[in-house]
């Protein structure tokens, strides 16, 4: 789950800030940070939450057979179902879907080194 918190932090790793209730329009910036605007948090917020839903092995990892399922199918010797079982998710879940987020990541970072 992304936060506000998390896109300003994204924005301004060294920001100084009080978000109440993950309202935009009760933060509070502190230590003399710069404000950011609402419509800068809000793209990245959709940005990060964005990459955070596309994340296949975070999905995957909560859909696998736990491993109490993994260790009870050695045992009783069920490994084709099991395989079944991880196929299913994987397929659910292809990797590709975290090309689109490394393509993003590398178009922010070309665009960072060109400003610098």
């Amino acid at each position: 789950m992304i936060r506000y918190l998390d896109a300003i932090v994204a924005i301004n790793p060294d920001a100084k800030v009080i978000i109440k209730n993950e309202d935009l329009e009760q933060i509070r910036w502190l230590e003399g940070t710069t404000p950011i605007s609402k419509e800068d948090i809000e793209t990245k917020y959709n940005e990060l939450q964005t990459a955070f839903d596309n994340d296949y092995a975070r999905k995957r990892k909560e859909e696998y057979p736990s491993l109490e399922d993994c260790i009870h199918a050695i045992l009783d010797d069920d490994l084709d179902n099991l395989q079944a079982l991880r196929k299913a998710v994987k397929d659910k879940y292809p990797k590709w879907l975290i090309l689109n987020v490394i393509a993003e990541k590398t178009s922010a970072i070309v665009r960072r080194c060109k400003i610098l």
